[in-house]
C-alpha cells in the first residue's frame, strides 16, 4: 500500500499541500495521513474534496514513527522528527518504509512524504 503524509502550518492553503505532495512524488496518492489535530483545517478539508482519503493520525502514533528527517519544531509539537514522514508511515500501515525524506512546498508552509508497505511495485 502507498500513502502520503502531510504536515503544514496554519497559513497553508490547498495549493501549499498540493505543491508539497507533487514535490514528494505523492500527488497521485489517494490516501493521505495527517495529524488528527489538523482535520478541521480548511486546507485539509479542501484536500479531501479533491477525492483523497484523509487518514487522521493520533499523536501517540505519530510519535512512535522513526523518521528520516529530524525537525526540532516537529519534535516539540508532535513528538515526531517529521510530521509528514510520520504521517505517511502511519497511514501506509505496518512495516511501511519511506521512499525519500519529506519534501517542502515552495512557500515553505507544507511538507509531504510518501511511504509504502508490502511490495512497492
Amino acid at each position: 500500500m502507498r500513502a502520503a503524509g502531510i504536515g503544514f502550518r496554519e497559513a497553508a492553503s490547498l495549493a501549499s499541500l498540493l505543491d508539497a505532495l507533487a514535490r514528494a512524488g505523492a500527488l497521485e496518492a489517494g490516501r493521505v495521513g495527517l495529524p488528527a489535530a489538523k482535520a478541521a483545517h480548511p486546507a485539509a478539508r479542501a484536500l479531501e474534496e479533491t477525492g483523497r482519503r484523509l487518514v487522521l493520525i493520533a499523536p501517540e502514533l505519530l510519535a512512535a514513527q522513526e523518521t528520516l528527517t529530524q525537525s526540532a519544531a516537529s519534535r516539540a509539537a508532535y513528538g515526531a522528527g517529521s510530521v509528514a514522514e510520520a504521517s505517511a508511515l502511519a497511514a501506509a500501515g505496518s512495516g511501511a518504509r519511506l521512499t525519500a525524506p519529506r519534501a517542502i512546498s515552495a512557500d515553505r508552509l507544507a511538507t509531504a512524504a510518501l511511504a509504502f508497505s508490502g511490495d512497492p511495485s
